[in-house]
């Protein structure tokens, strides 16, 4: 991912109390959904409008009264999503990737979990009433897992968005990673550059 460098969780967290640890979240759900009738949604992927205008992924810096990471972005969710965050838990076994060079100083640890489109529901249902809605949180979207007949529309124009750090890799990774696009792979998107 430009700018950065990744690490393994233990490097990361050897880094030393000199160093910041902020901790970000993809959630998804399986989506029997179709637009249109036609075109299969087959899974809804949250993401955030921050409050600098950028998409990004919902979490948050890790306080020193976290007992871990996990602890810290569990916290952050239910600040940023509402209560229907309390109804799941990020864990360890949700970690994907730590990347240095968001910041001085500051480590990014990537995790994606997995919910129950109820799950998913109820968190977009409530995130207007969470504490940080309308400030550092505008409002949440979901990634368009589809290509229009135009080749364009869908997945392709919503990454020409303002992404915040390295979001839109982390995002194209997890996508292709977990499988979660129709062929599984990007390879076949027209996929603009990041400008």
């Amino acid at each position: 991912m430009a700018g950065s460098r990744r690490l393994a969780l233990a490097e990361a967290l050897e880094l030393g109390p000199g160093w910041r640890h902020a901790c970000h979240a993809l959630l998804y759900a399986p989506d029997p959904g179709m637009l249109f009738g036609r075109i299969p949604l087959r899974y809804a992927v949250l993401m955030q409008m921050r409050f600098d205008g950028r998409l990004g992924f919902p979490g948050g810096f890790v306080d020193t009264q976290d007992n871990s990471l996990e602890e810290g972005l569990n916290r952050e969710l239910r600040e940023e999503l509402g209560e229907a965050a309390a109804a799941f838990r990020v864990e360890r076994t949700d970690y994907r990737s730590s990347h240095t060079g968001s910041g001085p100083r500051v480590v990014a640890h990537f995790y994606a979990k997995r919910l129950t489109l109820e799950q998913l529901l109820a968190v977009e249902a409530g995130a207007t009433r969470a504490k940080d809605h309308g400030l550092e949180v505008l409002g949440l979207v979901r990634v368009p897992l589809y290509t229009l007949r135009d080749g364009v529309g869908g997945l392709p124009t919503f990454l020409e968005n303002s992404f915040i750090g390295s979001a839109r890799e982390q995002l194209l990774e997890a996508l292709q990673d977990l499988g979660l696009l129709q062929s599984g792979s990007i390879s076949g998107l027209k996929i603009p550059a990041r400008h």
